[in-house]
């Protein structure tokens, strides 16, 4: 719980951090909140906003993702947690309901690379979730209506592969499987399968993660920052609050060894420009705070600004990662802020976290 005071004295006053579902729900409709509650004093105690994910790829043994079930099960469990964080603060919460509906349905629904597991399911999968954070939005909603919504999707971009010739549908399948990208945020503002209940209200704060390899040929290979095809960063922000008229937010950036303090210069000057030229971008979230034990193997993932914990509890700094995020926060703090935009900024936008633990913004 330390790491939220450690968080402060770096000068970041917001992070993500998850919630987990199948600890606060370990038999249907029974919860026990103490795994979240001495994070939710901590962070009170340490003065740092949080953004609760409440699923972040995991849900409870013995519940079918795609059964009836889940999303009742869901809906009641964020409604059970939104009591639990209005009890204990007096400001407006902030929540993710369910981290990268995109990505999850295609790993879990297509590729069986994790839970579920399945294959030939992902727009079933996408349905699915679209289904469940809106029914957890109206619970969260019910018990604090002053409660915002971050919805955080990856932002790619996808060109054509140029082995398969000119040809006209070449570019087409390059720019269907790129516009797929949108397919959650179109589903919950309404705009795609209305009939899942979707309206513009749910679509709060659009919350896009991004990382060295979000762009890619179709079929083919990563294309880096150095490939005269690659799109710079600040187009695509621009895009998306083009598409929604949303505030928009990086909820997720980072690179692993020497590549993070470059990586962290790179996104925050395309940050800078997106904002100078009026889109509404209220913080960059750095992905993990902390290094890491790898998803599917042993390795050390260093890409954190501290390292994993030795067995005294000290984490070491990574000082390149540091240095750069000391002189964005600076040159961040320097710069007007946007006007509103009374048309399509929520009266409440301010309350958006604007400063940078699983992840933390500045």
């Amino acid at each position: 719980m330390s790491d939220y005071a450690r968080l402060r004295q770096v000068g970041i006053g917001t992070a993500r951090d998850g919630v987990r579902w199948h600890l606060v729900e370990r038999s249907p409709g029974r919860y026990e909140f103490g795994s979240l509650l001495p994070m939710v004093r901590a962070a009170r105690k340490a003065d740092v906003q949080v953004i609760w994910d409440l699923c972040h790829y995991g849900w409870p043994e013995g519940l079918d993702i795609f059964g009836p079930d889940f999303v009742d099960r869901f809906a009641e469990y964020a409604r059970a947690v939104a009591r639990v964080i209005a009890a204990e603060t007096d400001e407006p919460a902030v929540y993710c309901p369910i981290n990268e509906i995109s990505f999850w349905s295609w790993a879990g629904g297509d590729v069986a690379y994790l839970n579920p597991f399945a294959t030939g399911r992902g727009f079933e999968l996408k349905v699915q979730l679209v289904r469940a954070s809106l029914a957890a939005i109206d619970a969260i909603w019910s018990v604090d209506s002053r409660a915002r919504i971050l919805h955080a999707e990856p932002a790619i971009h996808i060109v054509r592969n140029s082995a398969r010739g000119a040809r006209k549908d070449a570019r087409w399948d390059a720019e269907n499987h790129r516009l797929a990208q949108f397919q959650a945020f179109d589903m919950l503002a309404g705009q795609l399968w209305p009939q899942l209940g979707g309206d513009e209200r749910y679509l709060d704060v659009v919350g896009v993660n991004y990382y060295p390899n979000n762009q890619w040929v179709l079929d083919g290979p990563m294309i880096g920052r150095d490939d005269p095809r690659y799109r710079p960063f600040r187009q695509i922000l621009a895009e998306v609050w083009e598409r929604y008229g949303r505030p928009v937010m990086v909820s997720e950036t980072g690179a692993p060894g020497r590549d993070r303090a470059p990586w962290l210069s790179y996104v925050a000057e395309e940050v800078r420009a997106a904002r100078s030229a009026g889109v509404p971008v209220e913080g960059i979230c750095l992905y993990p705070i902390l290094d890491y034990p790898g998803w599917d193997d042993d390795r050390h993932c260093e890409t954190g600004l501290w390292g994993l914990a030795t067995p005294e509890g000290r984490r070491e700094t990574c000082s390149d990662l540091a240095r750069e995020l000391e002189r964005q926060a600076r040159l961040m703090r320097h710069m007007p802020p946007i006007p509103p935009n009374p048309e399509n900024q929520s009266p409440d936008a301010e309350r958006v976290p604007d400063e940078g633990t699983e992840h933390a913004a500045f």
